[in-house]
């Protein structure tokens, strides 16, 4: 037992020494400076701008104005609101979609009956009606600058440019201590995972929103495909596989919403974890027998495997305890002082990693982010069962559905609504954090009266992520719950069912 503890902990090292790596790689090509265009186009190309939605009714309004205030030559543009709603969305996108129409905007409102490959399917249909040499991608919750497609296409210079990913912004960044943490999260991936690879001539990947591809690309890496929860990074590799490069350009920022409550947040989570495994699943055979660098079949392999992380933790979480009484008993709590460079090797990794994220994007007194640590390594842990779960039904070939993460608008005016209407419901996975963090409170406390002081750092942290983000969840879920009148469930249902009819 001690032996598979150790065994795991190394694992996670493993992966947290990578992070480091990436720093390296990030700070090695800086001397490149952000992306340039090769040149600039004479005559613009077409671009069509697709917009995938699915009951978004609370945000979809202000991402078709932000799309229509586009500055772009109307000749050369199109716009797609691809809605696959079977709410109330559907009648405001189409009143939206119309009354831009008829000021003059290139908009056309496409509904499908049936759902089939969920997002990947809505850009797959609306493919084979656009126009565009050139496609942009923009979720429901996104406000893209005006400038958006004239700081992108000129990319497409080089021919051999397939796709131009922008970074993403957050408008509701500092209202809640979740969105500061997720912000954080996602400030690291943009800065670090994306510059990194990208610097070093690594693999990156589209996401799959705030993005422009070129249409041969998408149609020569064999089109968007349904099997996996991570259409935009499938594609991806398929598309670099053929030879397509990307470009990343930090210095464009499209706005986004980050989830507001910690449930959507899982749900976001699991979806990301588990498509990043299936896409393993498929296309790591193939990218390793590929004649590529071994450094980009490395990167690769860090990239699309990252999420073992969490069946690893949920599998340390369980040993934890029981290595720390062994260790204590049998060798007088000397072999617990080993766990003290394993803490530093993966968990300060994340720390310089994400703090360091901060001061690349210039945030003032960025050092002070440095509180915000603990809450975001708190996070991750509440993520473990979940997403552990996530990943081994991946690993299991199970198909599940693809679940939206449900965007309510910023604008605080609206949040109690649309809370009522799509809130995700807390469901078992609250309880199961907060007997965990039972588990690990109660382990804490043992440690403490036996002196392992090296295993403490973790049941500490174990113990607070899961306690927080259970608490967190169950608080939110009641004030859904209480926000809504005795009313709300029979006019969200009447409402579904006169979209249906219609």
């Amino acid at each position: 037992m001690v032996g598979l503890y150790f065994a795991v902990m190394a694992a996670l090292s493993f992966y947290g020494l990578h992070r480091y790596a990436l720093l390296a790689l990030y700070y090695r090509g800086q001397s490149n400076g952000d992306p340039l265009p090769a040149g600039r186009f004479e005559d613009l190309p077409r671009v069509t701008v697709q917009l995938p939605v699915f009951n978004e009714r609370f945000v979809v309004e202000a991402l078709i104005e932000a799309v229509c205030r586009l500055d772009y030559p109307r000749e050369k543009l199109d716009i797609q609101v691809l809605d696959d709603s079977n709410d109330e969305t559907r009648s405001v996108a189409r009143q939206a979609v119309e009354r831009m129409a008829w000021a003059g905007e290139p908009i056309r409102y496409f509904h499908r009956a049936q759902r089939n490959g969920y997002k990947a399917g809505a850009l797959d249909a609306g493919l084979t009606e656009a126009d565009g040499e050139l496609i942009a991608v923009f979720d429901a919750d996104f406000t893209p600058p005006a400038d958006f497609l004239r700081r992108t296409v000129d990319y497409f210079c080089d021919p051999k440019i397939g796709m131009v990913q922008a970074r993403w912004g957050f408008r509701n960044r500092e209202q809640s201590l979740l969105t500061r943490v997720q912000a954080m999260l996602l400030d690291g991936h943009f800065v670090f995972e994306h510059g990194a690879r990208f610097r070093s001539g690594r693999f990156f990947n589209f996401n799959g929103t705030a993005g422009v591809l070129r249409k041969q690309t998408i149609e020569d890496a064999g089109g968007w495909q349904f099997d996996t929860l991570t259409e935009d990074t499938d594609l991806s590799y398929r598309a670099q596989l053929k030879g397509w490069k990307f470009v990343y350009a930090p210095n464009i920022v499209a706005d986004s919403e980050l989830p507001l409550d910690v449930a959507s947040f899982q749900v976001q989570q699991a979806r990301w974890a588990k498509g990043l495994m299936q896409t393993a699943i498929k296309l790591l055979p193939r990218l390793l027998a590929a004649e590529l660098p071994l450094r980009v079949k490395t990167e690769a392999f860090f990239h699309l495997t990252a999420n073992v992380s969490y069946p690893l933790m949920a599998l340390m979480s369980a040993l934890l305890v029981p290595a720390m009484l062994i260790r204590f008993e049998h060798w007088d709590g000397r072999l617990l002082w080993l766990d003290g460079p394993l803490f530093l090797a993966t968990f300060s990794s994340l720390a310089s990693f994400y703090l360091l994220a901060q001061r690349e994007l210039g945030v003032p007194n960025w050092r002070r982010r440095a509180n915000l640590i603990p809450s975001m390594i708190a996070l991750g842990i509440g993520l473990t069962l979940s997403n552990a779960a996530a990943v081994i039904e991946a690993w299991m070939g199970r198909r599940t559905p693809f679940e939206r993460t449900a965007k309510y608008s910023s604008d605080p005016r609206r949040l109690s609504q649309a809370r009522r209407f799509y809130g995700a419901g807390a469901g078992w996975l609250p309880w199961a954090n907060l007997l965990c963090a039972s588990y690990f409170a109660a382990a804490l406390v043992l440690s403490l009266a036996l002196g392992a002081w090296g295993t403490t750092p973790f049941l500490a942290l174990f113990a607070y992520g899961f306690g927080w983000t259970g608490l967190l969840a169950l608080r939110q879920s009641q004030q859904r719950l209480a926000e809504r009148p005795l009313h709300a469930g029979l006019g969200e249902t009447q409402a579904r069912s006169s979209a249906l009819s219609a």
